[in-house]
């Protein structure tokens, strides 16, 4: 019995995906839920697990191949059994073909020998520039079909997928193609300065007091919690207190609409091997510090692995950027559409500050706040910024909700 392997279901906002690489080839026996292949959209990377047990008969669409959701890209016999030895790394053809006696291939033809294309077949893979022996025949005794040669490029993995290297001299360069991710990041920024009327604030905090409850309580807070105290807890709940102040900060543009959500949904902006990926912390404003580190740990350990969800990417109503994990000192956050606004936070140094007309030391740390100028007028940028900072310079407002 064939079954058929389909592209999952992608969310509304994926038009399409791209297959990024099979882990079975023709012939090989698959078990069910056992994974066939990548599939990349512009968020996630998707496995593909087996709907059955069985023999992978078919690859209709290989490595590279643009793809839509339901759509096929194999087929799957589940009474088949799969190649042995030698023969397993060849591709094996489907069980419709008519079956071949053993001896068959040497009693035929040199024109129908095994694997030799058909006098159509031949043509069509000059043209591509693809040997027969490249190609699963399908045909008696092995035989190459027009059909085969047809599908026979999709069926080969995608050279499009390989870095293009051009070498000039002594100065090499190296030429590969953007990720879907990657293509959609530039997408995203780009739309993001051409519609949005960005300007960035900026101020300095004290990290003293949240460095103090730090090394007070961490050690109980993990034994409680079974997560480690960071500083991103911190910061979430900073920056929520001042949404909740300053709801446009929270809001977004349709149009010529302002929409005001009633929610508070962060985006945490986190490295992964593919690119940036922003997953959101739902309904933030509910979370306990405990809470925030246990996700932001999940978020961070799901990215390594890239078992990030579309779910898990989709929405966000504010987000919050830390490039001091990579040691920056100072930037100028790029807002996230729809979003209205975005949090820059840097590397906490040692650094002279005047506190009561003298010069002491005091580990500061250098916000950012980028606001789309539209909707947000300066005050309200600067005073939410401002509500940040006080909430991390005296973290008992955070409790007390002053």
């Amino acid at each position: 019995m064939l079954i058929e392997v389909k592209v999952p279901q992608l969310s509304e906002s994926v038009s399409e995906a791209t297959l990024v690489s099979w882990h079975k080839k023709e012939g090989d026996a698959v078990s069910r839920d056992e994974n066939l292949i990548d599939i990349e959209t512009d968020k996630v990377v998707l496995e593909t697990p087996a709907p059955a047990d069985g023999v992978l008969v078919k690859i209709v669409k290989g490595n590279g191949d643009t793809v839509t959701s339901g759509e096929l890209i194999a087929q799957i016999d589940t009474e088949a059994k799969a190649a042995s030895g030698a023969a397993k790394s060849e591709p094996v053809p489907p069980v419709t073909a008519p079956a071949a006696a053993p001896a068959a291939p040497a009693a035929a033809s040199s024109s129908a020998a095994a694997g030799s294309p058909s006098p159509a077949a031949r043509k069509i893979l000059e043209e591509k520039g693809i040997t027969a022996a490249e190609v699963s025949g399908t045909g008696r005794g092995g035989r190459v079909t027009k059909e085969d040669a047809v599908g026979a490029n999709k069926a080969k993995p995608a050279a499009a997928a390989a870095p293009a290297v051009v070498i000039a001299g002594e100065r090499p360069e190296e030429r590969v193609p953007m990720t879907r991710l990657r293509a959609r990041i530039a997408e995203r920024l780009i739309q993001s300065k051409n519609e949005n009327a960005i300007l960035t604030t900026f101020n300095e905090v004290n990290m003293a007091p949240v460095m103090a409850l730090r090394k007070q309580y961490g050690d109980k807070f993990e034994k409680a919690h079974g997560v480690r105290l960071g500083f991103m807890g911190f910061f979430v709940k900073a920056a929520v207190a001042a949404l909740k102040k300053y709801p446009i900060l929270n809001a977004s543009v349709d149009g010529n609409d302002i929409v005001y959500h009633g929610y508070i949904d962060i985006g945490i902006a986190v490295g992964s091997p593919r690119g940036l990926v922003v997953p959101i912390l739902r309904d933030a404003d509910q979370m306990s510090v405990a809470d925030v580190e246990k996700k932001i740990a999940e978020f961070g350990q799901k990215a390594k692995d890239g078992k990030l969800s579309l779910e898990e990417l989709s929405g966000g109503t504010f987000s919050i950027s830390n490039g001091g994990v990579f040691g920056s000192m100072l930037s100028t956050p790029i807002i996230n559409p729809p979003q209205s606004a975005i949090l820059g936070i840097h590397a906490t140094k040692d650094r002279p500050v005047a506190e009561n007309g003298q010069v002491v030391i005091r580990p500061i740390n250098y916000l950012a706040l980028s606001y789309d100028h539209r909707i947000i007028d300066g005050r309200e940028a600067v005073l939410g910024l401002v509500a940040m900072k006080e909430a991390l310079e005296d973290p008992a407002r955070l409790i007390l909700d002053v």
